[in-house]
């Protein structure tokens, strides 16, 4: 068997496609600068749209410089949640009164004893 091994091949080690004819496209420079002071320089493709602000490396948010004035952040739409979109559907009292069934339910399927509700 070792007679049909292929020797010197290494196959899959190695890509085969070459940088001939391949063009990067044009950078720019980008500076941001945070609060404290701290300069980050970035490359972008021309093409690309540039970030206003940036992560800086202390962990505050970084300006683009030359950028004017800051823009106003959007308005951030509130994600609703599984529990914002039950209530609109049930009332306190009916998701209880939901819950009392259902744990009703499961504690009879394992063999305990029915619990009595408590009163308010």
């Amino acid at each position: 068997m070792a007679d049909r091994a292929l020797r010197g091949s290494n196959l899959g080690s190695r890509s085969m496609e070459s940088d001939e004819n391949v063009v990067p496209s044009e950078r720019q420079l980008t500076a941001y600068v945070c609060d404290q002071g701290h300069r980050t320089e970035l490359p972008f493709s021309i093409e690309a749209e540039i970030p206003p602000t940036w992560e800086c490396r202390c962990g505050l948010e970084a300006r683009l410089v030359g950028a004017g004035e800051p823009q106003e952040a959007r308005p951030v739409k509130h994600v609703r949640t599984h529990w914002d979109m039950l209530l609109e559907r049930r009332s306190i009292p009916e998701l209880e009164e939901l819950l009392e069934e259902r744990l009703t339910l499961l504690r009879e399927s394992r063999g305990e004893k029915p619990r009595r509700r408590k009163s308010a």
